[in-house]
């Protein structure tokens, strides 16, 4: 059963005006591949930053295309909770379309920047793009299947 209490969307004492938005548990997915990732709303978008590491680059030197993924799928429910009306914890990501522009570089902290399209009672549609500074890595839109939390017993 996922409850909200597995989040920890605490203020980020090191970065002021952000958000941490991690799971509590780093053991998972997030925080075991991706690392830190801290949130902030601007405007009716979200921006979900992540801070590369060696572990997070190719053979060519760049940021891991599988980690831009990683990062775009992740930003689709932080934008979903942090500029939507949804839960993001129970919900799923049923289509994501990607177009790579170019290459990240590791020594700079890497942005997906959300913003929602349209919601309706069960969907989500957003698109964004992810970026450095004013680089662009890769566009993207998706669409994300919302979920009702589960009742408790």
């Amino acid at each position: 059963m996922l409850k909200d209490d597995v989040f920890d969307h605490r203020p980020d004492p090191e970065n002021p005006g952000w958000h941490l938005w991690n799971l509590k548990d780093e053991t998972l997915f997030n925080g075991a591949v991706m690392g830190k990732l801290i949130t902030r709303k601007e405007a009716a978008s979200c921006r979900l930053r992540m801070f590369p590491e060696r572990k997070h680059e190719n053979l060519q030197g760049n940021i891991h295309g599988a980690v831009t993924l990683g990062l775009i799928d992740i930003a689709l429910f932080s934008t979903m909770h942090v500029v939507g009306t949804g839960n993001a914890g129970p919900s799923v990501t049923l289509e994501l379309s990607t177009q790579f522009i170019g290459g990240g570089d590791p020594k700079r902290p890497l942005d997906a920047v959300t913003e929602i399209m349209r919601e309706t009672g069960r969907l989500v549609f957003v698109r964004g793009e992810v970026v450095q500074d004013e680089d662009r890595i890769a566009a993207y839109s998706g669409i994300i299947r919302k979920f009702a939390a589960p009742k408790e017993a």
